[in-house]
């Protein structure tokens, strides 16, 4: 996360920007890190991706709301792609994503194939998304009832407002889950979210790879510098 935050104040450069950082009941050094980077800590106890999302904009005092996962790291041309979608009247918007690190060969052919399909479906990825506080309160922010694919049901809330924008730049993101799992545990999960669709992500259980904690030896990591 150190990495994640250096990469949006050096991003965000001379422009006027805030950093907060929710800390969902974790059990590592997030608050530390946190308050140590000068970023300013909303605390929860919800152990939910979209609750936290929300935390955040709520807490948030701009009217421009950019969602940045902790494993994430932007780059100047990212936010500038981001600003500029807005300006010319998008609702919102994301980036494709690179994955840092090396990963399994599976892992790599996956990607690319997933990564056609949903971006070619103009959705944004959880790892970056952004819109405006406006657009925001219209659709009601993410919503809670899922504990995974928020970012999909929020792209196509956004999308009935506006123009939704994947911005040239990519983003880049750790490759630890791809590490950590092996091809049957993400084609497992992949099945089963795609047969169940909403029906499973209305409940944490069943979706370790979101919600189970593992992590990933530092020896292994190779990606995003801390």
């Amino acid at each position: 996360m150190p990495g994640t935050i250096a990469a949006i104040r050096n991003a965000a450069k001379d422009r006027e920007h805030e950093i907060i950082v929710v800390d969902d009941a974790s059990t590592d050094a997030t608050a530390e890190i946190a308050k140590a980077s000068g970023a300013d800590l909303v605390s929860i106890d919800r152990r939910q991706i979209a609750a936290a999302r929300n935390a955040g904009a709520h807490h948030a005092r701009g009217d421009l709301l950019f969602f940045v996962d902790a494993d994430t790291q932007i780059t100047s041309e990212v936010v500038s792609g981001a600003l500029d979608a807005l300006a010319k009247g998008a609702a919102g918007g994301g980036a494709r994503v690179n994955v840092a690190g090396k990963i399994p060969t599976w892992s790599q052919i996956s990607l690319k194939i997933f990564c056609t399909i949903y971006f070619g479906f103009n959705l944004g990825a959880g790892a970056f998304l952004f819109t405006t506080r406006k657009n925001f309160n219209a659709v009601g922010g993410f919503d809670e009832k899922l504990f995974i694919g928020e970012e999909v049901y929020f792209s196509i809330a956004v999308r009935k407002l506006g123009p939704f924008k994947i911005v040239t730049a990519p983003v880049l993101t750790s490759g630890r889950k791809l590490r950590i799992y092996s091809a049957w545990e993400i084609l497992r999960h992949t099945t089963r979210v795609l047969l169940l669709g909403p029906r499973i992500a209305r409940s944490r259980e069943g979706l370790e790879i979101w919600y189970d904690g593992r992590r990933e030896s530092p020896s292994r990591t190779g990606s995003i510098p801390t």
